[in-house]
């Protein structure tokens, strides 16, 4: 696998962040009955900067909780290694809220069909927007986002990586070839 070209750098970043806040705020008219739930892992730090941006914004915290989805995806049982699980945190009560999840990529779709079916167990949401810093296309489900930092369109042979600062020392987003030659 080897780096085809760097698509965002911490500046262009920052400015999606900033975007997505706005258009939240403006689409859910003020920020009253939202939370935001990222989905682990990077997903989790997206929807701590948009509490961050939010917060500066409204000047107001809004209720933030991380899902974790590994038990609802559908590959789980096709997967021959025992898959990491860790705790889903959510600790205020979801029903009748507008729930802003929040993601890295979107590819296939089954990561979020996942995640609808872990929030359904929680509780019921009055809407659940799905807010993705990329969606790189090739969707096997009928899945699509509100909010989009970037759509980058990839072939088959290509991936995206997203590193952020809280996890990877940098806030960044690759693609990637993974042609093996």
């Amino acid at each position: 696998m080897k780096v085809k070209s760097k698509l965002i750098d911490e500046t262009g970043f920052n400015r999606i962040i900033t975007r997505i806040a706005h258009e939240i705020l403006e689409q859910n008219k003020g920020s009253n009955n939202l939370v935001l739930m990222g989905m682990r892992t990077r997903g989790e730090f997206l929807a701590k900067r948009l509490f961050q941006k939010i917060k500066e914004i409204e000047n107001k915290e809004l209720p933030l909780g991380v899902l974790d989805v590994t038990l609802y995806r559908d590959d789980f049982r096709k997967r021959l290694k025992q898959p990491e699980v860790s705790v889903s945190d959510i600790t205020f009560n979801i029903d009748d809220k507008d729930i802003i999840l929040a993601d890295d990529v979107l590819y296939t779709g089954r990561t979020v069909r996942s995640a609808l079916n872990a929030i359904m167990d929680l509780g019921r949401p009055r809407t659940i927007q799905l807010f993705v810093l990329i969606d790189r296309g090739h969707r096997e489900l009928p899945i699509r986002a509100d909010y989009v930092g970037k759509n980058i369109p990839t072939s088959v042979n290509e991936e995206i990586k997203v590193k952020m600062a809280e996890i990877d020392s940098e806030d960044a987003i690759y693609l990637i070839d993974t042609n093996e030659d």
